[in-house]
């Protein structure tokens, strides 16, 4: 189940499921532990024996987010319940808080007492063993801790805090949770539990006929008693109203740090725009790393999860990032680059949050002989993003640091792994992760990455220059001599070398992009262009939902058996990216009518709440796989920024 709804600070991450269950709560580090670990953390509603829980299916539920900011807005309605409930969540921008508003209004012609649950089906670090829950009678909330980790949970309704609370056991014997406790309206009052532990809490309002009010939920979350301790006393302090609406105000006035002017686009492509950048903002740590998605459902496909950074998404999301206007979330992942380059001077796989190496299946060895278990794209486009962030913002001393401690030694790793013959990039994985070779994707990311090098010594005054510029000729005329085919009148996914031969890969694959995003060819190069258009033609779903998949007969999350008509399920990021060659090729503001069209048709294809997820099934348009990949928003915010650029200079 995708994740509908996310909310975040850098230090926080919560993701909700359309049920509107908390399934995801990251902290301290966004990507790393993960306290709920997919489970379910419910809302439940119960009246005068009626209970029911909110991701039930006699819930009405529009889901949603307040205009311009991480403060989400979710309007549900139970008519047999005689219930209608608004409900805000946010993370405090600044400090460590969940903050939850629901009104209630009641639809009856009779006063009624409502009582409302919420059950916390927490595993503190992410494993069910030796967490404890309890109850603090001097406070009057609910502890969670186990080791370094510390939640509060507390609530507020009309003046009175929690009405009944319960601990116990989940999942071990018989015992259920304590979310099956609330479904009698009454919760028994265990103080204390630990092992495999969840809790509920109650509040309890009274409403008039007709009428509604609002009451208060929040999870402090820190090391200790004392730090949430200091939480719990600030939202009293401040008041909880006070703080959800700054936190509203806050995001609104990130989001509009720039004026932007989105010329002949429509609001559906401007309000997308809007949204991801926040929803990227989410999924970025505050000490550097960018994650792909962090989405745990993927756990029931393989036992992982995509809550890592690699660099190559990473790269590519600062790009986009640095265009908007955001610098301060590049430069934090440039630093950590910096730390996570290898010795050899490549990176590998991926990496968790800390810095620290995540999981692979890349090997390190193949029909007996060594090999790096590398995708060499990677390496080189955190070179290439590193030079489009200084072109923009030409902070020199920075990337003087940066130069010398990053660039060099992985420059010169670019330069010499190559073949002494066709002074190609030696065999990596292609950016999919499934096949290893010599692809036109990462050649090209190797030519820019080198090119970026060769500007980045010049400017420092490193000899090294000359023999970089001359490393990325070499590999452009490589790719135009062994991975452009005549016959075919295109370029190739990639080589594989044979021996002293190289095999063609004629598969089209939509990673043909890169070659005219990197800069390594012109968008409008016939051979681009020809390349572009069997792309095009080739790859588009021929089903009402339409999109691009990857390449012909993608095997990820298949949905068709009919190749002609679903070469692949449409994927979000490879429409985007067709989209950009039609917005580099134009030469005139009426040429840019096909590349708004897929900027319209990726804004049709979003989720209710705006979130983008990784793939979409070729016939329902469904969100498939994770949802929200970060790179699907990330590509988003760059495709509409060159998009206005290019509006802009076709003007003149």
């Amino acid at each position: 189940m995708p994740r509908d709804l996310v909310v975040g600070n850098g230090n926080v991450l919560i993701n909700f499921d359309h049920g509107v269950n908390m399934r995801d709560l990251y902290f301290p580090m966004v990507g790393m532990d993960n306290h709920i670990a997919g489970h379910r953390c419910s809302i439940g509603f119960w009246e005068d024996g009626c209970f029911s829980w909110l991701d039930e299916g006699t819930w009405d539920k529009k889901l949603g987010y307040q205009d311009d900011a991480l403060v989400t807005l979710v309007q549900a309605s139970n008519f047999a319940l005689g219930l209608d409930v608004q409900l805000q969540d946010a993370v405090h921008y600044r400090h460590d808080i969940f903050l939850r508003r629901l009104q209630l209004t009641n639809l009856e012609s009779r006063t009624r007492k409502i009582r409302i649950f919420f059950n916390h089906d927490f595993s503190l670090g992410g494993f069910d063993v030796g967490d404890t829950a309890l109850y603090d009678p001097a406070l009057g909330v609910i502890y969670h801790y186990k080791r370094d980790c510390c939640f509060l949970i507390n609530g507020l309704a009309q003046g009175k805090r929690i009405f009944q609370y319960a601990t116990g056991l989940k999942r071990f014997g018989s015992a259920e949770g304590t979310w099956r406790d609330a479904e009698d309206g009454w919760l028994e009052g265990n103080p204390i539990a630990h092992g495999s532990v969840d809790s509920s809490i109650s509040l309890e309002m009274n409403l008039e006929p007709g009428a509604g009010d609002s009451l208060w939920y929040w999870i402090a979350m820190g090391k200790n008693f004392q730090e949430v301790q200091d939480l719990n006393s600030l939202v009293f302090e401040r008041e909880p109203s006070a703080l959800l609406e700054e936190t509203a105000s806050y995001w609104r006035n990130w989001v509009h740090k720039r004026d932007w002017d989105f010329a002949d686009l429509p609001p559906q492509v401007s309000d997308l725009f809007k949204r991801s950048l926040l929803v990227v903002r989410t999924q970025c740590d505050n000490r550097g790393a960018i994650l792909a998605a962090n989405d745990t459902d993927i756990l029931m496909t393989a036992r992982d999860h995509y809550s890592y950074m690699w660099p190559r998404d990473g790269a590519m999301i600062a790009i986009g990032l640095d265009r908007a206007g955001y610098p301060e979330i590049p430069l934090q992942f440039f630093r950590m680059c910096v730390q996570i380059l290898s010795e050899g001077g490549y990176y590998l796989h991926k990496y968790n949050a800390d810095g620290t190496l995540g999981s692979s299946w890349l090997p390190w060895v193949r029909n007996g002989e060594p090999q790096l278990p590398i995708q060499e794209d990677e390496t080189a486009l955190v070179i290439h993003a590193m030079w489009q962030h200084y072109n923009l913002y030409r902070d020199y001393e920075e990337m003087e640091s940066f130069y010398h401690g990053m660039i060099r030694k992985a420059a010169d790793f670019l330069e010499h792994y190559r073949h002494p013959v066709w002074k190609l990039p030696l065999e990596s994985y292609d950016l999919w992760e499934e096949r290893r070779g010599v692809f036109s994707f990462t050649s090209a990311a190797v030519c820019a990455g080198l090119t970026a090098a060769a500007n980045f010594a010049e400017l420092f005054g490193d000899s090294r220059g000359s023999a970089y510029r001359q490393a990325a000729r070499e590999v452009r005329e490589g790719m135009e001599q062994f991975l452009y085919s005549s016959n075919c009148g295109r370029f190739l996914r990639g080589v594989y070398i044979e021996g002293d031969q190289l095999a063609p890969d004629l598969t089209l694959d939509a990673s043909l992009y890169g070659l005219f995003s990197f800069g390594v060819f012109t968008a409008d190069d016939p051979r681009v262009v020809r390349t572009m258009e069997a792309v095009q033609d080739s790859l588009w779903v021929k089903t009402r939902v339409g999109g691009l998949s990857r390449y012909t007969g993608d095997w990820y999350f298949r949905k068709s058996e009919d190749p002609a008509k679903v070469p692949g399920n449409p994927w979000l990021l490879t429409t985007i990216w067709l989209g950009e060659w039609n917005t580099a090729k134009a030469r005139s503001r009426e040429e840019l009518v096909l590349a708004r069209g897929l900027l319209e048709w990726v804004a049709d294809h979003r989720m209710e709440s705006g979130i983008l997820p990784e793939q979409i099934d070729p016939y329902s348009g469904q969100p498939l796989s994770v949802a929200p990949l970060t790179w699907s928003h990330g590509a988003y915010i760059l495709a509409v920024v060159n998009y206005l650029d290019r509006y802009r200079d076709l003007g003149h």
